[in-house]
């Protein structure tokens, strides 16, 4: 994901002769790229130590019972060290996804003599111990052929090593040990790719019903974020495209693309309605001159964008988990144990 690119000047701000435009690339601040690296590792890698474990005995990877360690084992780690060990499959696959889908941005960056930063990883105690990473682009963009360019080589760099770990880690995958009782895991949702990697590998176990290997796991995770990354709107890479292809038509995409995500919220994964938000606050695209456009051979290229995005996304990454049943099974029972509580406080008043 890169974040928002800095506009070209106004068409009257280019035309007065006596202003000069320079863009003083800033000084590269490496220790905290270095720092952020590190510890997006140590993050993922004290996650996947949980995925580790609950592969090995044959269990859902994200098992929430209390015989399985919590989703950011910290401490389970602290009683024994040598588990971190365990973690390293799913943390470099997954680090090397993300490494490989931002480093494409920033080469095609450099290449067209765009000042990009070196890629920020983001470390987070959540289910998979980050949210990604991103690279600052500083210098506008000189086209629309250069801002396609920029904005599709990240999904592609990131999506081809993703699916050679799909493919291999679930070769190694083997199903769960006896039925998964109800609640009892986190059930993930699979795109269309990894049917189609299951079909290739001929398995007969239905892919809910497998504990992933870790690094299937990662590539799970790394097609989330092309998914995420190819909607199409805002400044999203998708968003990108959509600009460098059809100007015109970027804001009513990203309209129609928040629309679409609060309904999949609703009937699908609630997680859907955090990213409409965040679509929303980033519509506007800079601008980006006109000429040369994006148009001839490259709409081949953005129709590998959109096989890229059906293959990789899914209506529900979380199953179970829609705005409906959240409301029915945990807010709504909040709410109503809130008010009688309210209620039993005033009748003693």
């Amino acid at each position: 994901m890169s974040d928002p690119t800095p506009s070209f000047p106004t068409t009257l701000e280019r035309d007065r002769p006596h202003e000069v435009w320079i863009i003083q690339p800033s000084r590269r601040r490496l220790w905290l790229h270095l720092v952020l690296l590190l510890a997006t590792f140590l993050s993922t890698t004290i996650v996947g130590s949980r995925i580790a474990y609950n592969f090995q005995n044959r269990q859902p990877i994200f098992l929430m019972t209390g015989d399985s360690p919590s989703l950011f084992p910290y401490e389970w780690i602290w009683q024994a060290p040598a588990r971190i060990a365990g973690g390293l499959p799913f943390s470099l696959t997954l680090m090397l996804i993300l490494l490989a889908h931002e480093m494409g941005h920033y080469l095609y960056a450099r290449h067209y003599r765009v000042y990009a930063t070196l890629p920020y990883f983001v470390p987070f105690p959540s289910l998979i111990g980050t949210l990604g990473a991103f690279i600052r682009i500083k210098s506008p963009i000189p086209s629309r052929a250069a801002l396609f360019d920029i904005g599709i080589a990240g999904p592609i760099a990131g999506f081809v090593p993703a699916c050679v770990a799909l493919v291999a880690g679930l070769a190694l995958s083997h199903s769960v040990a006896g039925p998964i009782k109800p609640d009892s895991s986190i059930e993930l949702g699979f795109p269309l790719v990894f049917h189609f990697a299951a079909q290739l590998l001929r398995m007969t176990t239905p892919l809910t019903s497998l504990s992933l290997h870790p690094v299937a796991a990662a590539a799970w995770v790394g097609m989330f974020a092309t998914a995420m990354n190819l909607l199409p709107g805002g400044q999203l890479d998708g968003g990108h495209i959509v600009f460098s292809m059809l100007p015109q038509l970027h804001r009513a995409m990203s309209f129609l693309a928040v629309l679409v995500l609060v309904v999949l919220g609703k009937y699908f994964w609630m997680g859907w309605v955090i990213w409409s938000l965040l679509l929303a606050m980033t519509i506007r695209h800079p601008s980006v001159p006109l000429e040369p456009s994006a148009v001839g051979r490259r709409r081949g290229v953005a129709l590998l964008a959109v096989t890229m995005l059906a293959l990789s996304f899914t209506p529900d990454p979380i199953r179970h988990s829609s705005g409906r049943e959240v409301w029915r099974d945990q807010l709504k029972p909040t709410i109503h144990q809130g008010i009688d509580g309210a209620r039993q406080w005033l009748h003693r008043k």
